[in-house]
């Protein structure tokens, strides 16, 4: 299940784009009930398709969005643990190679990421932002390197920074915006790329963004990072499925616009 239906990517476009819904109907040529009617959750592929240019958004991938849902990752060296947050849920990712154990963020609380890991004890932990639904399990793990970006109590990480952790390499890239500062990891020694992106970007949509210039950011340090990357790259979110950076690239209104 996506972490945002086609509500949520509007929403997150009109505030990003700090555009009130009466402007982007007189944008698209559509009537102001009707763009409301949308937003609330009254689905329209031809709305989506008219709307979404207005909202710098991808037509077909808006007009497609509540059919989409990436394929599933198979990585075996990848576990998604799906852990509590407020009734809704947030992800932390445990990634083994060998005899290395990485555990990407830890959850909304102090116990359930530690209880979801059945007894595996990481041999360090990578913080993706400040966000309390990604560091509430930090104090479980005392004694476990924690790297954050200006997150207390942890060593230091920023972009440009990389770890050697086995026979794995792990790449600190910016992706602020929705949180700044926020860090992604790439992941270099698996079978196939990975990028741990946190709340910058979720399979059919992205974090959310509280400004115009927040919003741009955001878009902005997606394009950089991600544009070097292959299709293969396996994406971890920090809500909802993994998938990969093809199927972003076709079917995220955010990415497949750009």
């Amino acid at each position: 299940m996506l972490e945002d239906d086609f509500t949520y990517v509007i929403r997150k476009a009109f505030k990003g784009l700090e555009l009130a819904p009466a402007e982007a109907a007189a944008r698209a040529g559509l009537a102001e009930k009707d763009v409301l009617a949308f937003s609330r959750g009254d689905f329209s592929a031809d709305i989506a398709r008219k709307l979404a240019p207005a909202l710098g958004l991808d037509p077909e991938a808006l007009a497609n969005h509540a059919h989409y849902h990436p394929q599933p990752i198979t990585l075996p060296e990848i576990q998604r643990l799906d852990l509590p947050f407020d009734g809704e849920r947030v992800n932390a990712w445990l990634v083994r190679s060998g005899g290395t154990a990485l555990l990407f963020d830890t959850g909304n609380d102090r116990d359930s990421c530690l209880t979801a890991l059945g007894g595996i004890r990481p041999d360090q932990i990578f913080i993706t932002h400040g966000h309390r639904d990604h560091i509430g399990g930090n104090a479980s793990f005392e004694g476990i390197p924690i790297h954050g970006p200006e997150i207390p109590r942890t060593t230091p990480v920023a972009a440009g920074d990389s770890h050697t952790c086995g026979s794995l390499v792990i790449r600190a890239v910016d992706l602020s915006g929705h949180h700044t500062p926020q860090v992604g990891y790439l992941i270099e020694g698996l079978e196939l790329p990975v990028l741990v992106t946190g709340d910058a970007l979720f399979a059919g949509s992205m974090g959310g963004c509280p400004t115009r210039e927040r919003y741009q950011h955001a878009l902005a340090r997606l394009d950089d990072v991600l544009a070097p990357l292959p299709d293969t790259t396996v994406l971890l979110p920090g809500h909802g499925p993994a998938t990969t950076l093809g199927e972003e690239r076709r079917s995220n209104p955010f990415l497949s616009a750009r």
